[in-house]
């Protein structure tokens, strides 16, 4: 029995810090193309509007007064009307499309972030947060980015260029107009902390709703097995209701904001149509509404609800700014949260172990002594000082995989036994499935010709290691294999040792278990104990 320690040695000073994720920038980047074409498209759709409004009160007005109608009035207007509706199909259009593109690029973004994080460090993620962010995240922060942004722009060039219609008419009714703007700032300000706070509410909940709706599929048949069904369908029910509750709260602010807008609008327009009444009625004489024409108090009229769709339209896209916000921190977090490191890791790191080029060694110790560290550390999926200078280094294309995770994609049995090991002759597919018992189970009619849907979805986790299994048998690598024989029933556990057992007759077989038979006929065992030594015994 030797015990050995060597200093553990010091993380490298000049390695670079991965950058941090900051989705909300991400988007804002991604947006700025789509954004540009569709505020362009709602600018025009605004002046062709306008302009509607112009040809429809000059009409309306002069047919009214029996006045002689000019002939481009009347196609002029339907001829403004078309190209407002066909410039406002096209920018909702455009703004769906940049949308999508914003939250397809996000997620894949997202993707790539997670394909790159340390395999403790993603396996420390909630599985609940995890889905909420690859799922619902990314088309938060695209409708603030996009909807929201364009909503903004307009809601400060919309009402300019309406106020500027109405000073070519009458500048004391777009004086009018300007001064209910501030008290509809003022009150987005005041909703605003609220919407904030619900949204974060409604962030949460959805998180604890969708993690713990996670766990129950994971566990599924020990509640089954337990009959369980009933007390975690009403824990689920609980979850459910509170994310409820708090949408319906959102959305309950969301709807009084847009019933105040609306009511300011409707009330400045009551107040024009008064003062413009009392002109033509020369029941009071008020500078600018006073002596008009009755085109120009229709044109009024008509031009001022377009001075208040712009506020209108922002009130309905405010909330989702607040989910916005609340989107791009939750996703951040979770893709910047800082890297999970062991705790008690020393031991490993000072350990210097010469592999062997064939035999098989098992790595034991109670749970949480670091077996699964060691072994990801040998497989370089993570990082550490294993295995030490003058130990034989373990290259990535020498290594072969065997767990309960391992990939599996989508095709026939035979394609993932051969994946990633080339063209396989089928015979040795069939003798190599047939001794793990892979051509003998029920659950996979058709044998090497069995359908696995795409991540081997329908696979068990003991059927997707025995694929992995058979897979290292026939690669000729170097095989590293996390919990074996795990969860198996007796007889699966041992055609997976006798396996083992024969590929490390010829090449080396390091396996971390809890299996006290693998590890009994073990050439070489590594025992991480609980009194920080390793002892290794041959």
């Amino acid at each position: 029995m030797t015990i050995a320690a060597i200093p553990a040695p010091s993380p490298d000073p000049g390695a670079p810090a991965p950058a941090a994720f900051a989705a909300l920038s991400t988007a804002e980047q991604l947006a700025r193309p789509g954004l540009r074409g569709l505020l362009a498209l709602q600018g025009v759709r605004t002046v062709l509007r306008l302009g509607f409004a112009a040809t429809a009160a000059m009409a309306a007005g002069r047919l009214v007064m029996g006045e002689t109608v000019d002939p481009w009035l009347v196609p002029g207007m339907i001829a403004l009307l078309a190209a407002a509706c066909f410039a406002g199909f096209a920018a909702e259009s455009l703004q769906a499309y940049a949308e999508n593109a914003v939250s397809t690029r996000l997620r894949a973004l997202a993707g790539e972030r997670l394909g790159k994080m340390p395999a403790r460090q993603l396996q420390s993620l909630s599985t609940g947060a995890l889905i909420v962010s690859m799922q619902r995240h990314p088309e938060s922060i695209a409708a603030l980015v996009v909807g929201h942004r364009a909503a903004t722009t307009m809601m400060a060039a919309g009402p300019l260029l309406a106020a500027i219609a109405l000073c070519f008419v009458s500048w004391q009714a777009a004086l009018l107009v300007i001064c209910l703007t501030p008290v509809m700032i003022l009150f987005f300000a005041l909703v605003g902390n609220a919407i904030r706070r619900r949204a974060d509410a409604q962030e949460r909940a959805f998180g604890r709703l969708a993690g713990q709706f996670a766990d129950r599929l994971r566990t599924l048949p020990t509640i089954l097995a337990n009959h369980a069904t009933a007390s975690e369908e009403a824990k689920l029910g609980q979850r459910l209701e509170g994310y409820a509750g708090e949408t319906i709260g959102l959305l309950r602010i969301a709807f009084a904001n847009a019933g105040i807008i609306d009511f300011f609008a409707s009330l400045s327009i009551a107040i024009l149509a008064i003062f413009l009444g009392l002109g033509h009625l020369k029941l009071a004489t008020i500078p600018g509404f006073s002596n008009l024409v009755l085109w120009q108090s229709l044109f009024i009229l008509m031009i001022a609800p377009e001075y208040f769709a712009p506020f209108r339209r922002f009130s309905e896209q405010y909330h989702a700014k607040a989910e916005g916000l609340a989107a791009a921190a939750a996703m951040d977090r979770l893709l910047d949260a800082a890297p999970v490191t062991a705790g008690a890791l020393t031991v490993l790191d000072r350990l210097r172990m010469t592999l062997p080029a064939h035999g098989l060694v098992a790595i034991v110790g109670p749970s949480g002594s670091g077996k699964s560290t060691l072994l990801r550390r040998l497989a370089g999926l993570e990082p550490g000082a294993m295995p030490t200078p003058g130990a034989r280094p373990l290259a990535a294309g020498e290594i072969a995989w065997v767990s309960t995770d391992a990939y599996v994609p989508d095709g026939t049995l035979s394609e993932a036994i051969s994946w990633n090991g080339g063209a396989l002759d089928r015979s040795r597919l069939e003798n190599a499935a047939r001794a793990i018992g892979l051509l003998d189970d029920v659950l996979l009619p058709g044998g090497l010709d069995a359908r696995l849907d795409k991540g081997g979805a329908n696979l068990s986790g003991g059927q997707r290691l025995r694929i992995a299994v058979v897979r290292a048998q026939l690669s000729g690598r170097t095989v590293l294999a996390d919990e074996p024989t795990a969860k198996l029933d007796r007889a699966t556990a041992e055609s997976v040792r006798r396996m083992l057992i024969g590929i490390s007759g010829a090449r080396l077989v390091v396996v971390a278990t809890h299996d006290r038979d693998l590890a009994a006929v073990a050439d070489l065992i590594v025992d991480l104990t609980r009194d920080d030594t390793v002892e290794v015994a041959a």
